[in-house]
């Protein structure tokens, strides 16, 4: 593994390097609505909607949400089950919320302009270092390095460095060598440049050296296998969970459901009753537990209605949502 220094017989060539990368994301960049404007509203909703979701994927709702919103002001101003109806089918919805809030903070803290200072977006709900820097450079054109996991592959190359980017002093490393290669006359575009090459060229398993502008400054590309960098921790088997249901009617008919807490996985957003099967338990009788336990009910379990296999980025879960039958009386404020 190379050391902790930006220098030495592995490291690039740092302002020809700049020169070839630069010239290559002008000719060949992808066309996105983002990469239009400057507008640090618009910037900034871009890069909390491509946390986790591919690019096209994301332009439909990236359209969507600015017709509903489209700028901090209206946004802020809007029910937060307003801006969730928008987002929906995006997923993580805590980014949804958190745009939200805010929206709201930078109304009241500075009258609706989105600060510069990377160090006082951070400060917001749900911007973090990379966000902060994206919007910075891109909007402001602050000389600060966005890092997230294209650029972490593209440093770990350029150097042959085969530490593991989640190791406290590797990320560390990586970040000051990310910062030491931005080009501080036009950061957003070095930016975009970076993340542009590990999404198109530099990918995590084939990645195309041949077509690659940077090639011949990159000690990756002169290694055996540049796939070897950056190093990986051993996988842990993704847990999986079977998670029961039940479809609950009222008495006129109605079904019940209920609404997640705030500040848990999915905060805010609607569920049938229910929750996971203990070890050797089965759905139904999950089912029937979970009802008594969380409403207070006891119901008769019909036939399972629907069983759904989903995917989340750190856990699967298969759903199992059974109709049920009341038994006996329950509290009308409820039902």
């Amino acid at each position: 593994m190379v050391g902790t220094e930006t220098t030495g017989p592995d490291a690039p060539a740092v302002p020809a390097l700049r020169t070839a990368l630069l010239a290559w994301f002008d000719r060949s960049r992808r066309e996105m609505p983002w990469r239009s404007t400057t507008d640090p509203y618009r910037v900034w909703l871009s890069e909390v909607m491509l946390q986790q979701t591919r690019v096209d994927q994301a332009l439909p709702y990236y359209r969507r949400f600015l017709e509903r919103f489209p700028d901090v002001v209206s946004l802020a101003e809007a029910p937060l089950d307003d801006v969730l109806r928008v987002w929906e089918g995006l997923g993580y919805y805590s980014r949804a919320r958190n745009l939200h809030r805010a929206a709201g903070e930078i109304m009241e803290r500075w009258n609706g302009v989105v600060p510069a200072d990377p160090e006082v977006l951070r400060s917001l709900p749900g911007i973090g270092a990379y966000t902060a820097a994206a919007v910075a450079s891109l909007a402001f054109g602050i000389p600060v390095a966005a890092v997230d996991g294209n650029v972490i592959r593209v440093v770990s190359r350029l150097y042959a460095d085969d530490g593991v980017p989640v190791q406290a002093a590797v990320g560390r490393r990586l970040r000051e060598r990310a910062t030491v290669l931005i080009d501080p006359d036009r950061p957003g575009a070095w930016n975009e440049a970076m993340m542009e090459l590990g999404a198109t060229v530099c990918t995590p398993r084939s990645p195309s050296c041949e077509n690659c502008p940077v090639r011949a400054h990159c000690a990756g590309a002169r290694s055996d296998d540049p796939t070897a960098f950056p190093g990986r921790r051993s996988r842990r088997a993704v847990p999986h969970f079977d998670v029961a249901v039940g479809i609950v009617r009222r008495h006129d008919g109605r079904i019940f459901i209920q609404r997640r807490p705030e500040e848990a996985m999915l905060g805010g957003l609607w569920e049938f009753p229910g929750g996971k099967c203990e070890p050797d338990e089965l759905p139904e009788a999950a089912c029937r537990r979970e009802l008594h336990e969380e409403l207070g009910i006891d119901v008769e379990i019909e036939p399972r209605v629907a069983e759904i296999p989903h995917a989340y980025s750190h856990f699967r879960i298969t759903l199992h949502a059974f109709p049920c039958t009341i038994r006996g009386d329950v509290a009308t404020d409820t039902f």
